[in-house]
């Protein structure tokens, strides 16, 4: 049997340039990436992705753009499934009233289900590939960032 696993994740830039990143801590694992997660049996992915956005971040998103999906071989660093990513670029709905830090896991939150998080905010300018753990979201955010010129942030 093969398993998929398959991601939906946001790009949020705000009105002063900046993306919102997220760096958790789960299973002893710490990682970078953009807010998003696993689509749910009978769940669409914009559905999902605005679900989980809600559920990480508080923040109700609208979707405004396909940036990017999976195109290469990837295995989840958690199980034996293979990833499947999705990026699409959002926009807040409502005001953003995270904890915004300025350090990399600075995790002062108690943990949700084993899992610590934290919000960093970084200028689109500033943020490279390689600050970001996955390969999917190194992809993602090149991609992302060959349209900055065509998109309104």
């Amino acid at each position: 049997m093969y398993l998929f696993n398959v991601r939906v994740y946001g790009i949020l830039v705000n009105e002063q340039g900046e993306v919102l990143i997220s760096d958790e801590r789960t299973e002893n694992v710490s990682f970078t990436k953009f807010p998003g997660g696993g689509l749910e049996y009978g769940e669409g992915l914009l559905d999902a992705l605005k679900r989980e956005y809600m559920e990480e971040t508080g923040l109700e998103v609208e979707v405004l753009k396909h940036i990017y999906t999976t195109d290469f071989w990837e295995k989840s660093s958690f199980n034996d499934s293979q990833i499947i990513s999705i990026y699409y670029q959002v926009n807040p709905i409502n005001k953003v009233e995270l904890n915004i830090k300025t350090k990399k896991f600075d995790f002062t939150e108690k943990s949700v289900e084993g899992k610590l998080q934290s919000f960093r905010l970084i200028p689109v300018d500033k943020l490279k590939s390689e600050d970001l753990t996955f390969k999917t979201d190194q992809v993602a955010w090149v991609e992302f960032l060959k349209t900055v010129d065509k998109i309104e942030l």
